[in-house]
């Protein structure tokens, strides 16, 4: 049998996961910690480049495993044009698009840059990313709103949530492609999608508030509210986009994102964060049965997923107000880094086709 060796690296706020793998073994995986006081030093997140970069080729070294033997450089992908889902080859164009995104800035566009980067020093790896945020199947209804000139968009944890599905359905010995099936997301940011016969129908926006609040998103809000807010003079624009994105949610009500703090303080007798976490699970079991209207009433399951379905606190809460309308499920933390050393295996294979971004 050929084997096969991939890196696979995940940049996150805090946290750079790096992972090797040889065909489908895990051979090593390491979590890289960064403190705010490493990150402040960059102004922006495309600063932090290189500085992980140097981390990652610095852990493999230590780990005694040869760069040369890697063949695909795969990561997550980011905040571009809308594509079809699959694995894509890191051009100038993405790089382009990935730097100055239509949609906005965040830790994922640096996804792209940093496998790209780490490829370079390997003579014959590519750099590739799988299953970008962007990902678009809508159905046509699901773009519309109330305002001609706006439009809804895909943009979801499409990686996460198509590793799941097909996790379930082949564990349920069925194909992703035969069911429905509602899968949330819950975690630093939420999404919530109705899954029709292996296509993402509808989801919830969930970078620039839409849906559930999450741990540091506003999720949806009275807009009549955000409208005099940004008159008001007293917000910027970045600041707006931050409440939307960066600086809401949990983590602006509590001060923290740390679920297992919360949860101390849960039990500790803090009736405030107990009603913030009941409210949050209480808008993600709402986003769950508007996505249960989406598929008119036909779910074979709902899916809970993402580093917050760890918490049976926030688990709870949700199935409490959703447990009736099919049987739940949950695979709690998220499977990006196996899913995206599976499709860089099936490339290498020849079972999967590598798509350019255009």
């Amino acid at each position: 049998m050929t084997i096969f060796n991939i890196l696979v690296v995940n940049p996150k706020d805090f946290l750079t996961q790096i992972a090797v793998y040889q065909n489908y073994k895990l051979l090593y995986m390491i979590n890289r910690k960064h403190t705010t006081e490493e990150l402040k030093q960059f102004k922006s997140v495309y600063e932090q480049v290189q500085f992980r970069k140097d981390i990652v080729l610095r852990e493999i070294k230590n780990n005694d495993f040869g760069l040369d033997q890697l063949k695909i450089v795969i990561s997550r992908g980011g905040l571009i044009k809308p594509v079809q889902s699959g694995v894509y080859a890191v051009n100038e164009l993405l790089k382009k698009d990935l730097m100055n995104s239509p949609v906005g800035e965040d830790i994922i566009n640096i996804c792209g840059l940093l496998s790209d980067a780490i490829a370079a020093e390997v003579p014959g790896a590519r750099a590739m990313i799988a299953d970008p945020t962007v990902v678009d199947e809508f159905h046509e209804l699901a773009r519309i709103t109330g305002a001609p000139e706006i439009r809804r968009r895909s943009i979801f944890h499409a990686l996460n949530q198509k590793a799941v599905a097909k996790m379930h359905a082949e564990t349920h010995k069925m194909k992703y492609e035969e069911m429905n099936l509602i899968i949330a997301h819950i975690g630093n940011g939420t999404t919530v999608g109705a899954h029709r016969k292996g296509r993402v129908i509808d989801v919830n926006q969930g970078f620039e508030g839409d849906g559930p609040f999450s741990m540091v998103r506003s999720g949806s809000l009275p807009m009549g509210d955000v409208v005099r807010m940004c008159f008001s003079g007293t917000k910027t624009l970045d600041e707006m986009l931050c409440l939307l994105t960066h600086c809401g949610g949990v983590n602006a009500h509590l001060g923290t994102r740390d679920i297992n703090e919360i949860e101390y303080r849960i039990n500790d007798g803090d009736a405030h964060a107990q009603l913030i976490m009941e409210a949050m699970a209480y808008q993600v079991a709402k986003s769950i049965g508007e996505m249960f209207a989406v598929l008119k009433g036909n779910a074979d399951a709902i899916l809970i997923t993402g580093d917050l379905a760890h918490s049976q606190f926030v688990v709870r809460n949700i199935i409490d107000h959703v447990e009736k309308f099919a049987p739940i499920f949950i695979y709690a933390g998220d499977n990006e880094l196996q899913s995206m050393a599976s499709n860089a295996l099936r490339v290498l294979k020849g079972e999967m086709e590598v798509q350019e971004y255009k």
